[in-house]
C-alpha cells in the first residue's frame, strides 16, 4: 500500500515536471522581432507594465489587481488567438497546452496568496506566457498584407 502512494506520488511529480519543461521549452521559443510590442500597444495590455513593476521595485503590490488585470489580458489574447489572422479561427494544439499552462499557474497564484508563499514567481511566469501569445498573434498579423503596409505596420503607426 505504502509502495502504490509513493508511486503515484512520483508519477504526478514527473508528469508536473514534464509539463513544467515543455511549457518551458515553447516560452523560449524565439521570433525574428518582438511581435508583442505593437500588440501591446494597439490593445493596451498592461502585462508588459506589470513585469516591469515587479522586477525594477521590491514594493508591496496589489496581488487582487494584478491578478485582474492579468486575467483581462489573457482573455484579450485569447480572443485575438482565435480571431486575428486565423483562418481556421482554431487554438492550435501548443496553443491550447499553453492555455492550460496558464490557468494552472493562475490557480497556482490564487493558492500562493492564500498561503501567503512567495507571489512574485507565478505573476513573472503568468506574463511570460501572455507575452508569448502576443508575440504568437503579432506573427500572425505581420502575415498579413494590405497593399504595400503589412498589418504589423500599420499597428506601429499608430
Amino acid at each position: 500500500m505504502v509502495l502504490a502512494a509513493l508511486i503515484l506520488i512520483l508519477s504526478t511529480a514527473l508528469f508536473f515536471f514534464y509539463l513544467q519543461g515543455t511549457l518551458q521549452t515553447i516560452l523560449r521559443r524565439q521570433f525574428d522581432r518582438e511581435y508583442f510590442l505593437s500588440i501591446v500597444k494597439a490593445n493596451r495590455l498592461e502585462f508588459p507594465a506589470v513585469r516591469e513593476a515587479l522586477e525594477e521595485m521590491n514594493a508591496p503590490f496589489d496581488s487582487l489587481q494584478l491578478q485582474m488585470s492579468l486575467k483581462c489580458d489573457f482573455r484579450a489574447l485569447t480572443y485575438l488567438l482565435r480571431n486575428a489572422a486565423n483562418v481556421n479561427q482554431r487554438y492550435s494544439l501548443e496553443e491550447r497546452f499553453v492555455m492550460l499552462c496558464f490557468r494552472l499557474v493562475f490557480v497556482s497564484l490564487i493558492t500562493r496568496r492564500w498561503l501567503r508563499l512567495r507571489e512574485k514567481p507565478a505573476i513573472l511566469k503568468l506574463t511570460a506566457i501572455l507575452q508569448y501569445f502576443a508575440n504568437v498573434v503579432g506573427k500572425r498579423i505581420n502575415s498579413v498584407r494590405f497593399g504595400n503596409l503589412s498589418a504589423f505596420d500599420y499597428l506601429l503607426s499608430l
